[in-house]
């Protein structure tokens, strides 16, 4: 059980290309970044299905881009770093970590982390409840129960996301219901709105927001979304 995509963010080019090339081979697209600030740079760097992030970074370190990522994404996070500390492992794990792991390390014992944190996702999944769209009340419901008031805007979103049933929504069609140019990047532009109703649903719940871009396409839904 692996991901589809990962993100391997390390300073040292020689482990970074002998290990993107090893999980490569496993069938994994893995993307590679020499530091967090080229990470965080990407066009969506919360788009990961996992994540193998170095503590000893250029730019944010390793903890506080774990923190950065938690704020938008449940996607798997391993740590492998040759920092050491007698409270690393507690910092790796508070920061919203899965796993640590201490270089060196065997690219096998990777794997077989990946797929430790892969199968608790993949269950943790299953039971999970969706996320509930009240049209006629403005509302989100979270899936731990939180609530979240949605203005005439978000709704309109959030309904073209639901229609599309999981799958990317372009930025066009989603101008078009909203009645706003594409190319747009005023105050009140799609970028502005689709951020807005991110930071509405983060300061409602701890859940990961599963408001997503999609590059050079539009935006997605990730988690299961229903109406009710």
């Amino acid at each position: 059980m692996l991901p589809k995509t990962l993100a391997l963010i390390d300073d040292d080019p020689e482990y970074r290309e002998f290990l993107a090339q090893f999980l490569g081979d496993q069938g994994i697209a893995v993307t590679t970044f020499s530091s967090s600030n080229a990470l965080l740079a990407h066009g969506d760097p919360h788009a990961f299905d996992f994540y193998l992030v170095d503590l000893m970074l250029p730019g944010i370190s390793g903890l506080e881009l774990i923190d950065v990522l938690r704020r938008r994404s449940s996607a798997g996070v391993v740590v492998v770093s040759g920092r050491l500390a007698p409270d690393v492992f507690q910092q790796v794990v508070s920061a919203g970590a899965d796993m640590y792991l201490a270089k060196p390390v065997q690219f096998e014992q990777v794997i077989a982390a990946i797929e430790a944190v892969q199968r608790r996702a993949a269950s943790s999944v299953r039971s999970a409840e969706p996320w509930k769209l009240d049209r006629r009340g403005r509302q989100l419901f979270a899936p731990d129960g939180a609530c979240v008031d949605l203005s005439d805007i978000d709704l309109t979103v959030l309904i073209c996301l639901l229609e599309a049933g999981g799958k990317p929504v372009t930025r066009e069609a989603l101008c078009q219901r909203l009645g706003r140019r594409a190319d747009s990047d005023a105050p009140d532009g799609l970028n502005a709105v689709v951020y807005r109703l991110r930071r509405r649903i983060e300061r409602a719940t701890p859940l990961a927001v599963p408001l997503h871009s999609k590059p050079r396409v539009g935006y997605l839904f990730k988690d299961k979304l229903t109406s009710v």
